[in-house]
């Protein structure tokens, strides 16, 4: 991954209010976390870093930090949008040694039409959109590109099939799935699978009733094994006015 030279200031700015003009006169506030030195908070043209994001595959990029006659080499970390506008609202920037290596996420992109789409009415499947590499920064891919040209019906590419870059390592599992190609699914298997996530299960069903009784006032929660109550406990029960419930059964001569 090539580094690309970014111009940022820095910034005493840190209110609520004070960030508020900052974005209102076009900047965008930003921190960037050192490896031995203490967080530095910085303002970036934003005009300049949108055409950065947007020239970019991913927003895993590495740039030269030029703040005050000082270079910082660093990674883009975190960038926070807008909600609704998906403007920059803060970027943090991580510094980085350029012979360390690192370790981050990077974007999984296919190219090609799979065999089995094509020809034999498959559906692509992207199981995994996102995997973990590790290398110096300078090595970093921006994505892994997978052609699944030859992927037909029922089969995958696995963690273990991707070819790494020269200098990266590929982290994780190496069984588990990125992209498959499967048959898409019937109406009935769609229908099936819906009424088996909606059936309740029958351990909830209890824990639900058990937390009934412990809310019923003086009522002490049951207990697994406790045998049920006499059925002459009842007329003990009974309320004192009650002549039927209370009167004696005469027995018979």
């Amino acid at each position: 991954m090539k580094s690309v030279l970014l111009n940022a200031f820095g910034r005493s700015q840190i209110g609520r209010g004070e960030v508020k003009k900052l974005r209102t006169a076009g900047r965008v506030p930003a921190t960037i976390y050192g490896r031995q030195t203490k967080p530095l908070n910085l303002e970036l043209v934003g005009k300049e870093l949108e055409d950065l994001i947007h020239h970019s595959h991913s927003e895993n990029i590495l740039v030269d930090l030029a703040v005050d006659q000082a270079k910082h080499l660093a990674l883009v970390q975190e960038v926070q949008h807008h909600p609704l506008s998906g403007k920059v609202l803060h970027v943090d920037f991580h510094e980085v040694s350029p012979t360390e290596k690192v370790t981050i996420m990077v974007p999984v992109e296919s190219i090609g039409e799979a065999a089995g789409v094509k020809t034999g009415g498959g559906v692509l499947e992207h199981v995994l959109h996102k995997i973990k590499v590790r290398a110096l920064p300078g090595d970093l891919p921006e994505q892994i590109v997978v052609d699944v040209s030859a992927l037909e019906v029922g089969k995958s590419i696995h963690l273990g099939d991707l070819k790494a870059p020269v200098g990266v390592e590929i982290l994780g599992d190496k069984k588990v799935t990125v992209i498959s190609v499967a048959m898409p699914k019937t109406e009935a298997e769609v229908a099936a699978e819906t009424a088996e996530g909606a059936a309740p299960v029958a351990g909830d069903v209890e824990m639900t009733k058990e937390k009934k009784e412990e809310g019923t006032a003086g009522a002490a929660p049951a207990k697994a094994g406790d045998k049920a109550a006499p059925a002459k406990a009842d007329a003990k029960a009974a309320p004192a006015g009650d002549k039927k419930a209370a009167a004696p059964v005469e027995k018979k001569k």
